[in-house]
């Protein structure tokens, strides 16, 4: 096993990143009460480690995140590409319609989000509507005079909309797509990962570890706590018997364990083997996640019979996805 974690250039950028980042929606909550030290700590662990790259959004606890990175980051923003989004405060469901509908609203949100992370230019700037919407070209010519502006190196959506990605993409600068990704869901290998390699496009993935499942410590039992939206998961009858549908496949992966690596290594082992994948995003709200986390960053990519098994388990395009973008 490696002692490096592998650094790989994300898509159009050109930025170098480690192939396991750390994502931060934990650290403004809506997985329970977030712990700032705690979420410092799991940041600290992470520059230990080697990790670079580090994902929040404007939303992560209405701005909590972002200033948490901040303080992280204070005298020492070169140790950090930051990758952080803007789209869902305000957003209208019922007309899927973003409240950026404008260039200056859009570049005004971005700069708020500068001053919470207190630096002076973004790495990565993502549209975060997940959706065909009408104010799309309001979130490119923004990124673009942001760019022109120095304020942002490069920009990218977050989406598992196909049509959507295109439309992003439609005069080639799209660096990057942020997506929903894991052993459970594979549907993005039919169209939208082959897309992003032949277009130069860098794919951070979120949801590698399944919001949880794929780390093999749920029993199907669990009671969550008041804030943390898995509660749905054992509260509803239709979500929980995907939950223990899940659960079975985990409970299964396990055999490829037996030489030491738990459920949630080998899940991200699945992720960063594919080869149109530059980063991966878990979570850590701790040192000890981070640690382990790191550890899948360090690992071979996955062996030909480690494929067949899992494709056993899920078939390639396979799954579904498990959180609705």
């Amino acid at each position: 096993m490696s002692t490096q974690l592998e650094v790989r250039t994300l898509g159009k950028s050109r930025i170098p990143v480690t192939s396991v980042g750390l994502g931060l929606w934990a650290v403004g909550g809506g997985w329970g009460e977030p712990r700032d030290d705690d979420s410092l700590h799991a940041i600290e662990a992470a520059l230990d480690e080697g990790i670079t790259f580090y994902d929040t959004a404007d939303v992560y606890g209405m701005g909590h995140s972002e200033e948490i990175l901040g303080k992280a980051m204070k005298g020492r923003r070169d140790r950090f590409v930051v990758a952080t989004k803007i789209g869902w405060i305000g957003y209208d469901g019922e007309r899927n319609c973003s409240a950026y509908d404008t260039v200056e609203k859009l570049i005004a949100g971005v700069e708020d989000s500068l001053r919470r992370l207190q630096i002076d230019s973004i790495d990565i700037i993502q549209s975060h509507i997940h959706y065909r919407e009408p104010n799309f070209e309001v979130f490119l010519e923004g990124f673009q005079k942001l760019q022109e502006q120095g304020k942002v190196r490069a920009y990218g959506v977050s989406t598992s909309d196909f049509e959507y990605l295109k439309q992003f993409n439609a005069d080639g600068g799209c660096a990057t797509l942020q997506i929903d990704y894991s052993l459970l869901n594979r549907t993005a290998e039919k169209e939208i990962l082959p897309y992003c390699q032949e277009n130069g496009i860098g794919v951070i993935v979120r949801g590698a570890l399944a919001m949880g499942r794929l780390t093999g410590k749920f029993t199907g039992k669990e009671q969550f706590e008041e804030g943390d939206f898995r509660r749905s998961w054992v509260e509803n009858e239709d979500e929980h018997r995907i939950f223990m549908e899940d659960l079975a496949i985990v409970e299964k992966l396990k055999e490829l364990g037996q030489d030491g690596r738990t459920p949630a290594q080998i899940a991200l082992q699945f992720v960063r083997s594919n080869p149109a994948v530059t980063t991966v995003i878990p979570g850590g709200r701790s040192p000890r996640q981070v640690r382990e986390n790191v550890i899948a960053g360090r690992l071979p990519l996955l062996s030909n019979e480690d494929r067949r098994f899992i494709d056993g388990l899920v078939p390639p395009g396979g799954g579904r996805k498990i959180w609705p973008a």
